[in-house]
This record gives structure tokens, C-alpha cells and sequence, in this order.
């Protein structure tokens, strides 16, 4: 029996906005032609807007409030953490896949702990060294050794899982993670010339320039971007440019082992991102409150499967179900957790599904706040404040809040009751981020250790760690 290989490319911050048929600066036609005999995902949330616990999430089929992953892991770059393991315990998809015989293998950004060797079920490990930093002389582990890397941290990371491809064990199936720091800032001075070639004398016409949002923290690494907008975009363009280079040459990899057609690829961002969308520059931790706008938690994700269909689909996913997704594509049953809230989509990628979607709301979360939408509306309640509720059809910038309007009562309430349900299966004792003092500037202590919050998560921007996140 021929057994369903895997390569899930994930980028770091792209916007659902960023990508080629939807902004027409961007030149990717490897994405773009992808997109053609694949199967586009329109409605798919992440679990949280922040890459540490979002990545989590799509590990573990868990919710922030279960894994315990509240922010972005700040790392050994702070003198006061420890090589800890965020996951430790916790059935993930490649240790559920390697006990069932599968290579699995992670190329590029981990960003959940200590790093200098491969995580439970990787036997090929190329790993970033903390979660993000600069394109040229990037921090890496080798062979347990921290070293800079000496390539463009994208092309490294092609590389290396190209030298996965090649080498692996043929006779059996693999997990392959291809996770891209891309489209992650530092953007200027960043990136290389060809690719910036691309977009030259480029205005980037279809991304709006707006006032700061009045959450809009002053982050240094942003103020240049509402300042002259057009060097910082020319910089993401380019990083994408070099996603896309390396995305075309795994898939013609694959095209010349002839496993293309037992191959699940699968191209999808962490979390999104607003490029001066809504006034804001960064993600759900670029403003202050933390945001669940739609630029924030709505993400790009584009699946192609042997036999599967293509298209568009509007059915409402969570990016936590990604784990009992390729759990069933791979034949492969995941140990019982009774605090996982993932759901496979399979059927929708397959084309069998035959009901409308069980799923009703899909929920996001980050710190105190928490999100949840059936597609139309979004509602947003945070322990302190303030609420949202917005109407995507009928306001899909989501600029008018109806949280107090009394014609939105049924549906506040509808949808607050659907959180709950959620919470109540997917929050486990003493993993809560209700309550915790979660600012968006990173997580320093695993909630396990059970340290005071200001001990746990960062509550002022440190020196040294602006832009790492």
C-alpha cells in the first residue's frame, strides 16, 4: 500500500491579502499556478493571532488555553529563561506520525521552545535558532553548535528541505515542515537584489494608507512603515518572492521523484498580518489591546491532495484541526485528548463532504482576549474590555462596532454561548490565558513552572528583543 506523504510550507505573517490574485504587485507564480490545481481555503482561522501559539495549536489540535502557549517564546535571548520544551507531553502530529513509521523532518523556523536538537518525532532537523531575526547571518543551530548561517535564511531553508527530499528513506513515508521566517520583518536591507528587481518603481497601489489605529502601539520596527510605507512593502514583497522560488522548486522535486500524486502539499501562513490595513502595521500584537481584526486571524491556506478537489472553499476551518486532518489523510488514529477541539476537514479537501459544516463558529485567542465567528459575524470579549461585534457581510473593514446595538442582542448571545462551548471542552486547569497578564511583547516562563505573571510574560518592550517576535 502506497501511504500519503506530506510538505506543509508555512510562512511567517502573511496577510491573506498577500498573495497574487489578490494583490497584483506580487509576483509568485509558483503560488499562483499552485493555487490553479489546489484547493483554496477561504474562511480558515488561526487559532491565535501570534505565531508561538498559533504554530502550537496546528501541533497539537489544542487551543492556547490547553497548550499552554499564551505568547511569542522569547528565548534564550533573555537571561532570565530556560531551554525549556513548550510542548513536552503533549501528543504532537509528527510524534504521532513517527510511531507510525513516518520520516518526519522540519526545515526553518520551530519557535517553541529550546531548539539546538530535533523535537519529539523529527529524525531531519534544520532549525532556526530563537523564531525570527534578520535574512542575512541568521542565528541556527548545526549539529547542536549555535553558528550563523551563511546563506539567505530562505534559500537555506529550501535547501535543506530539498536535501531532506533527496535523501530521506524511500521505502518509507514522510512528514516534511517547511516553516519560512518569511514574510517577517526586518524588510529593508533584507533581502536580495534579484528579488527586489521584481517589484522596483513599485507603489503598492493596492495596499491602503491609513492614519494609525488608535491601538496602534509605537513599536520602533513600525514607524518607519507609517512613515514611507513603500520600502517596507517593496522588503515583504521580496521576502514572499523568495518563498515562492524555493515553493517552485520543492514541487518540481517532488514532480522528479514521481511522488507528486501521494503527496499532501499544503501552503498556509501561522497567523496574518495588516501592512497599514485598518491602520495598523504588525498582527494581533500590533496594537494594544491585542486585535482579532480579520487581517489578523484569517489566513492564507491553500491544500492540494492525491484525488482531492480544487477550487474555493467557504467552509469554516480552524488551523487546530490540521492535526486531525492529516491524522485521517495519513490513516493514522491520534491518541484520545479530551482537550483537543480538532476536527478534521479531509472530506472538505476530498470533496465527500456531504452535510453542511458541524462546526458553527471557529475561536481565536491571545491573553485575555478571545474571538469567535460563524463566518458573518465576529464577536470579541475581553475580561477588561472593551468588546467587538462586527457584521462581515455588511461591513466587511470591520469599522462599526454593534456591540451595544440593542438589534445585535440574539447574536451577541448566540455567539458568547458558542465561546463557551468551546472553552469548555478546549481549557485545560492551570493553562488559562484568561487573567494573565499577556501583553504581546513575548513569554518567557512556560505557565507550568507556575511563576507570577510578571515572571511568565514580558510587560515592557526589552532592549535587544524589539522585532523578534
Amino acid at each position: 500500500m502506497i501511504r500519503t506523504n506530506f510538505v506543509l510550507v508555512q510562512t511567517d505573517d502573511q496577510g491573506r491579502w498577500a498573495v497574487p490574485w489578490r494583490m497584483p504587485e506580487l509576483p509568485m507564480p509558483h503560488l499562483a499556478a499552485f493555487a490553479e490545481s489546489a484547493l483554496e481555503l477561504d474562511q480558515f482561522y488561526s487559532a491565535s493571532p501570534v505565531c508561538s501559539p498559533s504554530r502550537a495549536s496546528v501541533l497539537t489540535g489544542r487551543l492556547p488555553s490547553a497548550h499552554g502557549v499564551h505568547d511569542w517564546i522569547v528565548g534564550s535571548r533573555h537571561p532570565e529563561t530556560w531551554p525549556d520544551h513548550y510542548l513536552e507531553g503533549q501528543a504532537t502530529t509528527p510524534e504521532v506520525l513517527a510511531r507510525a513509521g513516518y520520516q518526519c523532518a522540519l526545515s526553518g523556523k520551530w519557535h517553541l521552545g529550546d531548539a539546538r536538537t530535533p523535537a519529539p518525532g523529527f529524525e531531519y532537523w534544520y532549525a532556526h535558532r530563537y523564531g525570527g531575526s534578520g535574512y542575512f547571518d541568521a542565528p541556527i543551530w548545526r549539529d547542536g553548535e549555535a553558528v550563523e548561517e551563511e546563506r539567505y535564511f530562505t534559500h537555506a531553508v529550501t535547501e535543506q528541505a530539498l536535501d531532506f527530499l533527496t535523501t530521506r528513506d524511500h521505502d518509507r513515508p514522510f512528514y516534511l515542515q517547511v516553516n519560512y521566517t518569511a514574510p517577517h520583518h526586518p524588510w529593508v536591507d533584507n533581502h536580495l537584489p534579484e528579488h527586489l528587481a521584481q517589484v522596483e518603481g513599485c507603489d503598492f497601489d493596492s495596499v491602503p494608507r491609513e492614519a494609525p489605529h488608535p491601538w496602534t502601539e509605537a513599536r520602533p520596527e513600525f514607524r518607519e512603515a507609517f512613515a514611507n510605507p513603500v520600502p517596507q512593502l517593496a522588503g515583504y514583497a521580496a521576502s514572499l518572492i523568495a518563498v515562492d522560488d524555493g515553493f517552485g522548486r520543492i514541487l518540481a522535486e517532488l514532480d522528479r521523484q514521481g511522488i507528486a500524486d501521494t503527496t499532501v502539499v499544503a501552503w498556509f501562513s501561522d497567523n496574518g498580518f495588516s501592512c497599514g490595513h485598518h491602520g495598523i502595521w504588525g498582527k494581533g500584537n500590533g496594537t494594544y489591546p491585542l486585535n482579532f481584526y480579520d487581517n489578523s486571524v484569517r489566513v492564507p491556506c491553500v491544500v492540494r491532495i492525491p484525488g482531492g478537489v480544487t477550487g474555493v472553499s467557504d467552509e469554516l476551518l480552524s488551523a487546530a484541526s490540521w492535526h486531525a486532518t492529516i491524522c485521517e489523510l495519513a490513516g493514522v488514529a491520534p491518541p484520545r485528548d479530551a482537550y483537543s477541539v480538532s476536527e478534521s476537514f479531509a472530506d472538505v479537501l476530498t470533496g465527500t463532504r456531504e452535510v453542511p459544516n458541524d462546526v458553527v463558529a471557529v475561536v481565536s485567542e491571545y491573553g485575555d482576549g478571545r474571538m469567535v465567528t460563524d463566518g458573518r459575524y465576529v464577536l470579541v470579549l475581553r475580561r477588561g474590555g472593551p468588546d467587538e461585534l462586527y457584521d462581515n457581510a455588511e461591513d466587511p473593514e470591520q469599522r462599526r462596532n454593534l456591540v451595544d446595538d440593542p438589534a445585535m442582542v440574539d447574536v451577541k448571545a448566540r455567539l458568547a454561548n458558542s465561546l463557551a462551548d468551546w472553552f469548555a471542552k478546549g481549557e485545560r486547569p492551570g493553562c488559562s490565558g484568561q487573567g494573565r497578564s499577556v501583553t504581546g511583547y513575548g513569554q518567557l516562563q512556560p505557565v507550568s513552572r507556575g511563576l507570577p505573571d510578571d515572571e511568565s510574560y514580558v510587560q515592557i518592550p526589552c532592549v535587544g528583543l524589539d522585532g523578534m517576535h
